[in-house]
């Protein structure tokens, strides 16, 4: 099973609410250049689903992606921190970026696209969740 980067929800430990905490403690919410650069996302009761899914019916060996979102634009989530923590959202060069967002820096500014067309039509799995941008927009990374 392959997770995005983005893999959120209430209680995420990991890129997305680090790079909150980034935000917060730096002051600014980041993205690098014109922040087109897209992440994939699954919300992580999706994942969750997927995960049972998987387990029950995938043949064995199967390559499988939990992608949700294919592509969210880091300015876009760069926006939603800005306006949560009442900070700027700023554009930054690759080599600012780790000032900004720390040993995140090296892939903040990298589009990963992905798709799980294959993993859906192979399990039925659609995922039901709110989105990367609708999650953000609830509040409870920022609370």
């Amino acid at each position: 099973m392959r997770l995005p980067p983005a893999t959120h929800g209430n209680g995420d430990n990991g890129f997305i609410s680090t790079a909150v905490g980034f935000a917060r403690e730096k002051g600014a919410a980041v993205y690098v250049g014109d922040g087109a650069n897209r992440w994939p996302s699954v919300h992580r009761d999706d994942a969750a689903r997927l995960f049972r899914l998987a387990l029950e019916s995938a043949p064995a060996g199967s390559v499988l992606h939990a992608v949700g979102d294919e592509g969210v634009p880091i300015r876009e989530v760069a926006e939603v921190f800005a306006s949560h923590l009442g900070v700027p959202a700023v554009s930054v060069t690759p080599e600012q970026a780790g000032e900004y967002v720390g040993w995140l820096g090296g892939f903040w500014g990298v589009a990963g696209p992905a798709s799980a067309q294959i993993t859906r039509d192979l399990l039925g799995w659609q995922p039901t969740c709110p989105g990367l941008i609708a999650d953000l927009k609830e509040g409870h990374y920022f609370a």
